[in-house]
This record gives structure tokens, sequence and C-alpha cells, in this order.
């Protein structure tokens, strides 16, 4: 289903990022898959590193996290994956009846993937302002979902623009490149503007390493939420504190799946049966507050409204009620009847 389909039925594709959360260990890889397809998430997100078409030894650490990693390029190598390990992963993947999604971060790892096969393919931030990447991707004729974190609004027209021109379908995410994302900076402001300046589905790429942010574009009309998941924000690499626990990452998709319901329009304003069987309980009827003589005339400080619904003149009758005299005497209490009033 592409994203437009998505947006159409009012279901938010719910994307679990593994990233380097296995950190090049495929037993924790295929564990991590077992676990977070249990989730209810739509698909599992890997990122491709192919060192040698991405890196080189003069890439800095954006945070100092390896003590085995003398280089950059050297953990991207440690992360690399071959074409059949690839492939076994994207059968696990359909195995538990969730999308194999990527992020290629070099055109090798577009051709790579071309060969394991994916139905869209995720930019990462880094990559937006990329038209080498982009216009590889957009040669394979397929969805593009782009991530914004570390692009100009000039540089996402460009990218758009040139989607657009080529055909490939997009969907553009409102993200922050800190990890962990602070709430002032999650911005969820940013998917109502992308939404109408680019006339696409919109969604988030979230850092915060909570579930407050995802539930919150959701409630505001996201077609994607992407979140990174690891199994314990203690475990090593870059990306675990800004991460979801498996846990969190179900019950961050149970709520999403309640506010995909919740923001529908619900049941209509008219009168139903059932409606009219609670107005009769918690609907109220008008009643003095003190005994009254024959022949007082009603202000509204001597009313108070009483349940049910039905038992002498109804509350809505106020203005007609007010102002006329009784026709006898009332004890406190009591409900006003038609044939009380003149």
């Amino acid at each position: 289903m592409n994203l437009a389909e998505h947006e159409r039925v009012g279901r938010t594709l719910v994307i679990a990022e593994i990233a380097q959360a296995h950190d090049g260990s495929l037993g924790i890889l295929h564990s991590l898959v077992d676990a977070v397809a249990s989730t209810g998430v739509d698909a599992i997100k890997f990122q491709v590193h192919i060192a040698d078409a991405e890196s080189s030894a003069l890439e800095p650490f954006r945070v100092r996290f390896s003590p085995v990693d003398a280089t950059r390029y050297d953990y991207w190598k440690r992360m690399e994956l071959s074409l059949a390990e690839w492939r076994l992963l994207k059968e696990g993947c359909e195995a538990r009846g969730v999308e194999f999604l990527a992020t290629p971060f070099s055109n090798a790892a577009v051709d790579l993937l071309e060969e394991v096969g994916v139905n869209r393919y995720k930019v990462g931030s880094g990559d937006m302002a990329n038209p080498l990447l982009l216009e590889r991707i957009a040669r394979t004729g397929k969805e593009v979902i782009l991530s914004t974190g570390l692009g100009s609004l000039e540089e996402l027209d460009a990218a758009t623009a040139m989607l657009q021109e080529r055909g490939n379908p997009y969907a553009v995410l409102q993200c922050t490149t800190r990890y962990p994302t602070v709430a002032e900076d999650v911005g969820l402001a940013w998917l109502a503007r992308f939404r109408e300046r680019y006339r696409c589905p919109v969604g988030l790429s979230d850092h915060s390493g909570t579930i407050y942010a995802g539930l919150g574009a959701v409630a505001l009309g996201a077609v994607v939420v992407e979140a990174h998941v690891t199994f314990d924000r203690r475990m090593f690499g870059p990306d675990a504190k800004a991460s979801l626990t498996v846990d969190e990452f179900a019950h961050m998709v149970d709520g999403i799946r309640f506010l995909e319901k919740a923001r529908t329009s619900g049941p209509d304003k008219s009168l139903d049966d059932g409606k009219r069987k609670l107005r009769r309980m918690f609907g109220k009827s008008l009643a003095v507050n003190r005994d009254l003589p024959a022949g007082h005339v009603l202000i509204f400080e001597d009313l108070e409204g009483k349940k049910p619904a039905d038992a002498g003149v109804a509350v809505g009758e106020l203005d007609n009620v007010i102002g006329r005299a009784l026709t006898h005497g009332k004890r406190r209490w009591e409900f006003l009847q038609q044939d009380d009033l003149k």
C-alpha cells in the first residue's frame, strides 16, 4: 500500500528503525526483528552502509561512542552485511508480516537494495540535499520518504521538485537531527506546513526517545511515524539514547491505532434512541429549591435542575417558566409540572 493509500484510509505507516542497534551482530539483528515484529509495526527499517562507497578515514564521529572503532569508516565497515545476509533479513521480515524498508547511504547501497528488493526508499536527513543519491533512487521509479533534519527549506523544495518531475510519489517527514531531541525541538507544527507546501503525505521521523512525539504527530494527521528501537537504551551505539525500547514501541503502536480511530468525526450529533435513553438518565427537569406558596411568581433563584429528564417541566423550558405564578403551593425539591403554572 503506497502512502497516498495510507492517507486515504487513515492508517499510519509505523516504521521501527533498527539502524545500528545490532552493532554488527547478526544474532542481535534477527532477534530484534523477531521482537519488533510483535509490536504491530508496519515496517522495520535498516540502514545500508557500504563503507568504501560512503565514507573515508576523514569522516568525523558524530559522537565519540566507540572504543573499538578507530575511525567512523571502521565503524561502517563493521556494520556491513553481505547481499545474502540482506536477503535473509528481508525474508525474515516478510515471514513475520512486516515490510522490509531501508535507507541507502550511497548509490552502491541503492544497487544492492535493488537486488534485495524494496517497495520504497527512505532518504536520511544527511542526503536530502544529495542530488546524486536522489537521482539514483528516482531512477528506480519507487516511492521516496524524505527526512528533513539536515536540510534547508530551499533544498527540500529542490528535492521534492525533482521527485515530482521524475514521477516518484513521495512523503516529507519532519525530523530534528539531535539525539535525543528535546520536546521544544520536535517541531510538530511543520507537519501542517509541509502538507500545505508540498501537497503530499507528511509524517515524523522522531529521535526524542519517547512515545509522545509519535502520538502527537498522528493526532495531527501524520501518515508516517518512524522511531528508533533497541532492546535497552543502555546498549552500545550512537542511537541507543534516542531510541524506544521494544515494549515502549508496542505501547506507541497501540496508541497510534487508537488515535487513528479517535481522530475520525465519530458519532453524529443527531438524536437517536441510544442518546434519548441517556438523556433521560442524565438530563434534568425543573424543581423548586424551597417551599413556595400558591400565587408565588417564579424567579431564577427559586429553581433547580434534577434528574431524570422527564419527571416534570424540562430545564430547557426555563425561559417559559420564569415570571409565571404557581397555581398551588410547592414543597422544596418537588418537580414543577405544567399544571402548577398559571
